[in-house]
């Protein structure tokens, strides 16, 4: 990271913006473009869970390379000027960006453990998910590799 003032070092700190932020932005290689889509997601211990349907671009970009990029953060969008000069102002985030591997979860004990994650992320009850619905869903997991946080106007 160029900024090393602005880098989050401790693994708490990062951990804590993989826990409490709402959107993972997922990047994905196409062909020789990139593809970036938001989704909702929970993080536990090093691993990254999503959910969606079981057709799609995003699947099948998973399918033909499942190396990933993911980027997440928490951000107050109301803008720190602190002077008059508008090159000096910016606004109060912490941030992750990271790579992994992502796979599939194949079987309905992996998805509903992976499925009670991400709604265990907004409520404590513990739900059953029907065989029909876990049939229809893909449930993903992200191996995380490496990541990085970074930090402004904290």
């Amino acid at each position: 990271m160029r900024r090393k003032d602005r880098e989050l070092t401790n693994k708490a700190d990062i951990e804590d913006v993989l826990k409490r932020a709402f959107v993972c932005h997922l990047g994905l290689v196409d062909g020789d473009q990139a593809y970036v889509v938001p989704m909702n997601y929970a993080y536990e211990d090093g691993h990254i869970y999503l959910h969606g349907a079981k057709e799609g671009r995003k699947i099948d970009l998973i399918r033909k390379n499942n190396k990933v990029c993911f980027q997440m953060e928490l951000f107050n969008p109301e803008i720190v000027k602190g002077n008059d000069k508008p090159c000096d102002w910016g606004t109060s985030f912490r941030s992750v960006i990271g790579t992994g591997i992502a796979r599939f979860l194949e079987t309905s004990e992996e998805k509903e453990r992976g499925l009670g994650i991400i709604v265990g992320k907004e409520d404590e009850r513990t739900f059953s998910f029907p065989e029909k619905m876990l049939n229809v869903t893909a449930v993903i997991d992200i191996e995380i590799l490496e990541m990085t946080g970074k930090v402004a106007n904290d």
